[in-house]
C-alpha cells in the first residue's frame, strides 16, 4: 500500500511539472540576452529609437538587449534574419517604412511581410518636414508649389532610398500638388543632408531629427510639416494643412516585430513593458527632442497597422509605377 501511495505521489508530481513547465518558462522570460536586429547601418535616424527601447528594456528586465545592425537589401537582410529565427522572443526586429513597402517593391522577398512576423509594440511616430536649399526662391508652400509647377522635372528631391517614407512623401506631394519633381535616392541621410545644403539637390522630405539642427542654424529652409498640429520640436513650421495642402499625411513610425509563432505571453509582456516605458515623462521628452512623439500600441494594433500600411504603400507605389531600380 505504501509503495502504491508513493508511486501515485510521484506520478502526480510528474504531471504537475509537465503542466507547470511551459508556464514557468514563460514567467522566467527573459533569462538571457535578446538580440534586437536593426536592418539599417548605425548612426541613422533609426538608431535612437532602437537604442532607447533596448536600454529601457534592459534596465527593466536585468538582461541585455543587444542592438544588432544588419543593413543591406533595402532592409531585407535584417528582416529575413528575424523571419527565420527561432520564435522564442530572443530575436526581435525594428520595423519602419522600408519593411512595410518592400512587398510592393520586391517581387521575390524571402519572407512574407504579413504572415512571417507578429507585431509586438510601437515605439515612436515621426512627421516629415519639407526642407529646401537656401537658394530655392520660395519661402512658403504656395510659393514652392508655384515654382515647381513652372519647372516640371527640374527640381530634384532627395530621399533615403527608393520606397522609403522620404521617397513616398515626394510621390504623394507630386500627386496632390500637381507638380513633377525628379527623385534622387541616397543610401542614408548623412550624404543626403550634405548635398542638400551644398545645393546638389534642391529639397527633401525628412524626419525632423535629421534636419533640426540645420533648420535652427539657418542652413536649410523648412516650409511645411506633416501632422494635424505643429511639431513641438519645430513650432515655427506650419503643417501642410495650414500651408494650403491638407491631406498630405505620410507619417512614419517605428515599432517592434517578432518571428511569427512567438508565444503570445512573451509578446504581450514586451508590449506592455514598452507601453509603460513610453508613458514616462523622460522618455517622451527624449522623443520630442528627436522630432518625434511616443506612439503606444498593443500587439494586435501593431499587426493591424502593418497590414494597413502595407496596403497603403502598395497603392501609392502602384499608382506612381515605382521600381526599386528607379
Amino acid at each position: 500500500m505504501k509503495t502504491f501511495v508513493t508511486a501515485m505521489r510521484m506520478l502526480l508530481l510528474g504531471v504537475l511539472i509537465i503542466i507547470a513547465g511551459p508556464s514557468a518558462a514563460q514567467q522566467a522570460y527573459p533569462n538571457r540576452a535578446i538580440r534586437f536586429i536593426v536592418p539599417y547601418p548605425p548612426g541613422g535616424s533609426t538608431d535612437p529609437m532602437a537604442r532607447l527601447a533596448a536600454q529601457k528594456l534592459s534596465e527593466k528586465w536585468g538582461q541585455p538587449v543587444i542592438v544588432d545592425n544588419r543593413p543591406g537589401g533595402n532592409a531585407v537582410i535584417g528582416a529575413d534574419a528575424v523571419a527565420k529565427a527561432v520564435p522564442d522572443g530572443y530575436t526581435i526586429l525594428l520595423i519602419s517604412a522600408a519593411f512595410l513597402s518592400n512587398s510592393s517593391l520586391l517581387p521575390h522577398l524571402p519572407y512574407d511581410t504579413i504572415k512571417d512576423f507578429d507585431g509586438v509594440a510601437s515605439i515612436s511616430r515621426s512627421r516629415h518636414v519639407l526642407v529646401l536649399n537656401l537658394s530655392v526662391p520660395a519661402n512658403n508652400l504656395q510659393e514652392f508649389i508655384a515654382l515647381a509647377k513652372s519647372k516640371p522635372g527640374q527640381l530634384d528631391y532627395a530621399s533615403s532610398g527608393v520606397g522609403t517614407n522620404t521617397h513616398l512623401s515626394g510621390v504623394l506631394f507630386d500627386m496632390m500638388a500637381g507638380t513633377k519633381m525628379q527623385h534622387i535616392p541616397y543610401k542614408g541621410s548623412g550624404p543626403l543632408i550634405s548635398n542638400l545644403i551644398g545645393g546638389q539637390v534642391q529639397l527633401s522630405f525628412q524626419v525632423p531629427i535629421s534636419v533640426i539642427s540645420q533648420i535652427k542654424s539657418g542652413k536649410l529652409k523648412a516650409i511645411a510639416i506633416t501632422g494635424e498640429t505643429r511639431s513641438q520640436a519645430l513650432p515655427q513650421v506650419p503643417t501642410f494643412g495650414e500651408a494650403g495642402l491638407p491631406g498630405l499625411e505620410m507619417t512614419g513610425w517605428f515599432g517592434i516585430a517578432a518571428p511569427a509563432g512567438t508565444p503570445k505571453e512573451i509578446i504581450n509582456k514586451m508590449s506592455s513593458e514598452m507601453a509603460a516605458i513610453l508613458a514616462k515623462p523622460d522618455v517622451q521628452e527624449f522623443l520630442v527632442k528627436q522630432g518625434s512623439e511616443a506612439f503606444i500600441s498593443n500587439a494586435e494594433q501593431v499587426s493591424a497597422l502593418i497590414k494597413a500600411d502595407v496596403a497603403k504603400y502598395a497603392k501609392i507605389i502602384k499608382a506612381a509605377n515605382i521600381k526599386l531600380d528607379n
